[in-house]
């Protein structure tokens, strides 16, 4: 059985893929000069070539920072493809971001935008197969029952059967389980795994070899063997994790806190407590709700004139919503139902609701009704991707009835988000609502809101069924 990879397999990995990224960016600025002047034709202009291969002395470094802070030189850990590109597509906008910015410092008005979008559409494109590729070489070896990290499980608690099915359900995440150690034979369920003795064997079986983790899994009753557990694959250098008892307690992404040398695990803490990513999804807030605004005016231009001449009552709708920190603000959208009708703050909107006029059910079938909560976004009361904000009446309900409902005003309300573009949206379960609202929270990147505003953009903007329209809620 092959072992899985050493670490200083896993840095010289990394340091290849990183001088791959290199050339392969080399090799882009060409590709991109080639498409924009010679198969597309452009003009020139003063600046040659030369200029653009100047500015991989920006785009090289910002590409490798924004790689490594992504996690994308970390080869060996499963994850999705469509998360891998996901990330790469993000370094990629924000990389051509930061030539713009250049260009536009430096005072370069001859720079071809074209060239640089080629640039970075052309890099995203080669970087991200290469990792592709890499993935499904790993994942088919791994099928096949090479590079498996075999693991010693030490205990048993509530959360061990769920790890067992998590991992022997995919065979591409590349887990082998020997067995487990308890002092009595734990009711598995069916589950196929040995039982290996007392807990006092661990360090008899890390000796003999064979063992790459030991998943210590403990009950609270016998939390008191932690450290002899630990002490003992320290002695023999393996690799331990703790899978806890409490995990369903614990977000997905968990955050230690060093409070002067003493370890705090901060069960709520979530990306965006982190000032710079607070900043970065700000920024892409900002340039995202003004950029929408201006290319959407005359789409919203006809709504207003379609709404003033189809049914009498103002354009724009004003409805009380809870936003972050429980704070409450007003959200705008365009009318969509008689004005008695808009009055009921109390009352969950359906696809059949009677109080939509024939233009305002247009507006929603087409996500138009939602346009005018751009402003609320350059106003700092709504993000372009988040949690949908709900009336104060329904706050107060889910609060009781909804368990961690209350989590998702840590962070601003959104015009879209993981629930609306997975389905759940409008008079759908709430339950499910808040589950997605939670992962987005805990999970939250720039990468994962493009995602978003992708798959909205694909699935929400023209729905015969409004099942498919963001926001309806």
């Amino acid at each position: 059985m092959v072992g899985p990879m050493s670490k200083e397999t896993e840095r010289l990995a990394a340091l290849l893929l990183k001088c791959a990224d290199g050339a392969a960016a080399v090799f882009c600025i060409f590709a991109a000069y080639w498409l924009r002047f010679s198969v597309l034709q452009g003009q020139a202009g003063a600046l040659g070539l030369g200029h653009y291969l100047r500015l991989l002395a920006v785009a090289i470094p910002v590409e490798l920072v924004l790689y490594h802070w992504l996690d994308l030189y970390d080869l060996f850990r499963y994850r999705p493809l469509a998360a891998v590109w996901g990330k790469v597509a993000a370094a990629g906008l924000c990389n051509v971001g930061v030539l713009f910015l250049v260009s536009f410092l430096t005072h370069q008005d001859d720079i071809s935008r074209l060239t640089l979008g080629l640039f970075g559409l052309c890099t995203a494109l080669a970087t991200g197969g290469v990792r592709t590729g890499i993935q499904l070489a790993l994942r088919r070896r791994r099928r096949r029952g090479a590079l498996r990290t075999r693991v010693l499980i030490a205990g048993w608690n509530g959360m061990t059967a769920a790890y067992l099915d998590k991992i022997t359900e995919e065979a591409a995440l590349g887990y082998q389980v020997l067995g487990y150690l308890r002092d009595t034979p734990a009711d598995t369920q069916g589950r196929q795994v040995p039982w290996l003795g007392k807990l006092e064997r661990v360090a008899e079986l890390l000796r003999q070899g064979g063992v790459d983790e030991v998943v210590i899994a403990l009950d609270g009753d016998e939390f008191r063997r932690l450290g002899g557990l630990a002490e003992a694959c320290a002695w023999e250098g393996v690799r331990a994790s703790l899978l806890p008892f409490y995990a369903q307690y614990l977000p997905t992404n968990l955050y230690v806190e060093d409070l002067d040398g003493l370890p705090l695990l901060n069960l709520h803490r979530i990306p965006l407590d982190n000032p710079l990513n607070a900043l970065v999804k700000r920024a892409f807030d900002l340039a995202g709700a003004a950029a929408l605004l201006v290319l959407c005016s005359p789409v919203m231009a006809a709504a207003a004139l379609g709404i003033r001449l189809s049914s009498p009552g103002p354009v724009i709708y004003r409805q009380q919503r809870v936003g972050r920190n429980r704070k409450l603000f007003t959200m705008y959208k365009f009318r969509s139902m008689r004005v008695e009708g808009n009055a009921d703050a109390t009352t969950w909107g359906t696809r059949q609701d009677s109080r939509r006029t024939r233009f305002g059910a247009l507006l929603r079938k087409l996500s138009i009704d939602e346009l005018p909560q751009l402003v609320n976004v350059l106003k700092g009361e709504m993000s372009l991707v988040g949690p949908r904000p709900e009336r104060p009446y329904f706050v107060e309900k889910f609060r009781d009835e909804v368990p961690l409902y209350m989590r998702k005003h840590r962070v601003r309300p959104g015009i879209t988000g993981w629930a609306q573009v997975n389905g759940w949206r409008g008079d759908t379960s709430i339950l499910e609502r808040i589950k997605c609202d939670l992962y987005y929270i805990e999970n939250w990147s720039l990468a994962l809101d493009i995602k978003i505003l992708f798959l909205t953009l694909v699935r929400g903007v023209v729905n015969p069924s409004e099942q498919l329209t963001p926001g309806k809620d």
